[in-house]
């Protein structure tokens, strides 16, 4: 018998609490494992268990023995899943739960090229911009954009996200445009429901940080809707590139005090914690981060 099988036997004989109940786990003979767990005492020189006709007990260099050889043999069968999973083929309904503006803009069109790649994955895409509890609505992973919040998820940075502050050419022409943060005060501003910053804008630039507390009498709780009010002249919102990018480059939507940063957020696939991640979202979570490497609304990438 080799080493990692007696350490597993002697393991399971300890659970189970007797010689046979543990040699049955494996399908070895009562004999048989006691003649192995004899042989291993007799190589470390040292008696493990202590028998009687009614129960076993660990010895002191046994219970040592007894967590080491636990730990060894849960790391081996983990990295067995491990693999497994690795080369397992994604497979089985996959649901994702991703914020409404960019799963429009940027999930939904990758669908087609990850469906074609894994033939055998089924996705089932909800979009919404709260923020949903993964283990109690069964979503086996979420989009999620900002600063992540402490909690139990595992998260894999996808891409970064630049906020910037938009206005439309006609709002600009009829209350100017402003030339300092502060300038922001005396301006009509939009708001987004779910920004959680009370209305104090924070940017860095030549004279380093300054925060600015607007008055925004819109607040919308959906970046597309915050668009359409850009668009018809309403007022000054920040935006994520990813929504901004397309106006910008077709002049609809000009980038204001572009020498001034928003705090930049970042673009994350966040899922429950498993002792072996699933294939189909190793592979969702890996096709995205691939697709995303080089994000096409990036500005700098259009420069």
């Amino acid at each position: 018998m080799d080493r990692l099988t007696t350490l597993d036997l002697f393991v399971r004989i300890v659970d189970a609490g007797s010689f046979a109940a543990g040699a049955e786990q494996l399908g070895l003979s009562r004999a048989l494992a006691s003649r192995a767990i004899l042989d291993l005492e007799t190589r470390l020189g040292t008696r493990l268990l202590n028998r009687t006709t009614r129960r076993l007990s660990l010895t002191e260099a046994g219970a040592a023995f007894y967590h080491r050889a636990q730990r060894i043999t849960a790391d081996v069968i983990e990295a067995e899943e491990e693999a497994t999973a690795l080369h397992a083929r994604p497979r089985g309904l996959l649901r994702v739960n991703a914020p409404m503006s960019f799963g429009v803009l940027h999930v939904a069109p990758a669908m087609a090229g990850y469906l074609e790649r894994y033939p055998d994955v089924s996705v089932d895409l909800t979009l919404n911009d709260r923020v949903v509890d993964l283990l109690e609505d069964g979503t086996d992973l979420a989009i999620r954009i900002g600063r992540l919040a402490d909690s139990s998820l595992i998260a894999r940075r996808l891409a970064p996200c630049r906020i910037l502050l938009c206005a439309a050419p006609s709002y600009l022409a009829a209350h100017g445009t402003p030339a300092h943060p502060t300038d922001l005060i005396r301006h009509r501003c939009i708001a987004y429901a779910y920004g959680g910053d009370r209305g104090e804008w924070v940017l860095t630039g030549p004279e380093g940080e300054v925060r600015v507390r607007v008055s925004a009498r819109l607040q919308i709780n959906n970046g597309d809707a915050i668009q359409a009010a850009i668009r018809e002249g309403y007022g000054i919102a920040r935006q994520p590139d990813f929504i901004a990018a397309s106006d910008l480059a077709t002049g609809r939507m000009v980038q204001i005090l572009p020498e001034w940063r928003l705090p930049e957020i970042g673009i994350h696939a966040v899922y429950p914690p498993a002792r072996t991640l699933s294939a189909k979202v190793r592979s969702f979570v890996d096709f995205l981060a691939e697709r995303f490497a080089h994000p096409s609304w990036s500005l700098d990438s259009r420069s």
